[in-house]
């Protein structure tokens, strides 16, 4: 029997523990995990302190190592074989990967965060891909992007603002651009990510880093907005509290606000309901994750590689140096003299 490692979780500390990896019951199917991302949840979850011991990392892509006897094919019902790389929808109707409590109990490997994952919860949706794993590990944040972009109801030629210059947001931007808006509006920071965001779609950034103020970043987003009546669309991908009420003033009048990056509860505010909601005559929606749907919608955007998505994948760390990654996303996005996107672990470093 092998054995792999994983982080472990708790308060805002981590540890590596080793345990056997077990053979695959009949449904099940065993990966060795290439690349996990660190999601802005992971990094809220971790800024409130884990309560209870976690297993981490539900961005993930990895190479069959394992099938069980009655497993064939992935979700589309392609087949599947020892050594075909994967992706997974972290979320089932029986639990999450990613989110897992009970590291000691087997079979442990719940998480990306590790050398293997173990998919045995039923209904687990996973993916063959050929993409290249720095591109692979991006599909989970993708998601979310293509469900956000479904629930704004994108029309073509619509003037969009996206806030948040992050992995959410700037695969909300390249959605957006793929939907068919007209103009694009990137409100975030630092530079080198809004340089990104510009390579994916992006026709006018905002440094929040040198626009520090919420009045003036608003009327710059109206001056790039046709007639300065405000963006069609807004998705809020920043995960920050000011940011809510600050892009519902980027709205125009009967506008739809989109809410994408609080999955972690940070918090509550104060904002006036008429002046911010009534008198735009908004919509307002806001998205939970993602579905096996939008996974499947995800794949050939991803799988045409018309955009540099790899460019994303600004670091890569092994297992060891996870609180490096956190550390580096809790505070002015930089590693060193880098500017940190998106960071990913690997157990092959």
């Amino acid at each position: 029997m092998k054995s792999g490692r994983l982080i472990v979780a708790k308060g805002q500390e981590f540890a590596i523990r080793e345990y056997d990896v077990p053979a695959p019951v009949a449904d099940a199917v065993v990966i060795k995990q290439e690349l996990a991302g660190i999601c802005g949840t992971d990094l809220h979850m971790w800024q409130n302190g884990f309560s209870k011991e976690m297993v981490l990392g539900h961005e993930n892509v990895g190479v069959i190592t394992d099938l069980g006897k009655d497993v064939a094919t992935d979700w589309n019902g392609v087949p599947v074989k020892e050594g075909d790389r994967i992706i997974f929808k972290p979320g089932t109707s029986s639990g999450a990967y990613g989110f897992y409590t009970e590291p000691d109990a087997a079979p442990h490997f719940y998480g990306g965060f590790s050398d293997y994952v173990y998919l045995d919860k039923p209904n687990t949706c996973f993916i063959k891909t050929d993409l290249p794993p720095e591109v692979a590990v991006l599909t989970e944040p993708f998601t979310v992007g293509v469900h956000a972009i479904m629930r704004g109801d994108i029309q073509f030629g619509d003037t969009v603002v996206v806030q948040g210059s992050g992995a959410i947001g700037l695969v909300t931007t390249i959605c957006a651009k793929v939907s068919g808006a007209g103009k694009i509006i990137v409100v975030g920071g630092p530079a080198a990510r809004l340089d990104l965001a510009r390579k994916f779609g992006a026709d006018v950034t905002i440094d929040i880093e040198e626009v520090t103020s919420g009045e003036e970043r608003t009327e710059l987003v109206l001056d790039a907005t046709p007639g300065r009546r405000g963006a069609d669309r807004v998705f809020e991908c920043a995960g920050f509290l000011s940011a809510t009420p600050e892009g519902l003033g980027y709205l125009r009048h009967s506008g739809t606000f989109i809410e994408v990056g609080h999955f972690v509860d940070m918090g509550t505010l104060e904002f006036n309901i008429n002046r911010s909601l009534m008198v735009r005559n908004c919509r307002v929606e806001a998205i939970w994750g993602s579905g096996e749907d939008h996974f499947v919608r995800a794949m050939p955007i991803l799988e045409k590689l018309e955009f540099p998505y790899a460019d994303m994948v600004s670091h890569v760390l092994p297992l060891e140096q996870v609180r490096d990654g956190f550390q580096a996303l809790n505070g002015d996005y930089r590693l060193g003299s880098d500017t940190v996107v998106k960071i990913v672990l690997s157990p092959d470093l």
